[in-house]
């Protein structure tokens, strides 16, 4: 099957979200533009480390005196509504990839398909071009953009089960078996 690319410069919608209840939630990054929404399955973790890496370069780029560029009103809003429908998965996300691209002024975010034995890819493994490289989704963001998804991306993934005071594991509604008290329940 051939490759699958996405691009989006920029998408009118950039956000990460979830379906399903905590404990049981399927977590998506999203774009669209127009007609076209490309759903992209990424693991809790994935959508935690990318929220904190992409504030950590918009932090960078605010040390280095990086000017904010001319931002749509839509990409200053905060966005909490539902992922746009149908949730379709393209793929499920093996690796990402994050930069700033100097002259066009916005954030770079690639993810790529992990191989079909669940494993990342190295982006460095296939050329652009190459027509039997992973599915790619690649979204180019404005600063402003970038700052609202990972305020997004922090309250999707912080809205999960809580953690449990002792162990930090995330409590189910009925509690857990929790190692730090031998295995005694904690609710």
């Amino acid at each position: 099957m051939p490759r699958r690319r996405y691009l989006f410069d920029p998408p009118e919608r950039f956000v990460a979200g979830t379906v399903g209840q905590p404990g049981d939630r399927t977590f998506f990054l999203q774009a669209r533009e127009g007609p076209l929404v490309v759903s992209v399955v990424m693991e809790k973790v994935q959508v935690a480390v990318l929220a904190e890496r992409l504030g950590e370069l918009i932090a960078e780029l605010e040390r280095r005196g990086v000017p904010e560029v001319a931002v749509a009103p839509t990409d200053v809003a905060d966005d909490s509504a539902p992922l746009d429908e149908p949730i379709n998965e393209a793929f499920r996300a093996g690796s990402l990839t994050l930069g700033w691209d100097g002259g066009a002024e916005k954030v770079l975010v690639e993810a790529r398909a992990q191989s079909e034995d669940g494993e990342a890819i190295d982006p460095d493994e296939y050329d652009d071009e190459d027509e039997d490289g992973p599915d790619l989704l690649r979204v180019r963001i404005s600063l402003a953009a970038a700052r609202s998804f990972v305020t997004r991306a922090a309250r999707v993934v912080g809205s999960g089960r809580p953690p449990c005071p002792l162990c930090g594991a995330p409590l189910d509604p009925q509690g857990h078996i929790c190692p730090r008290r031998n295995g005694h329940y904690v609710n």
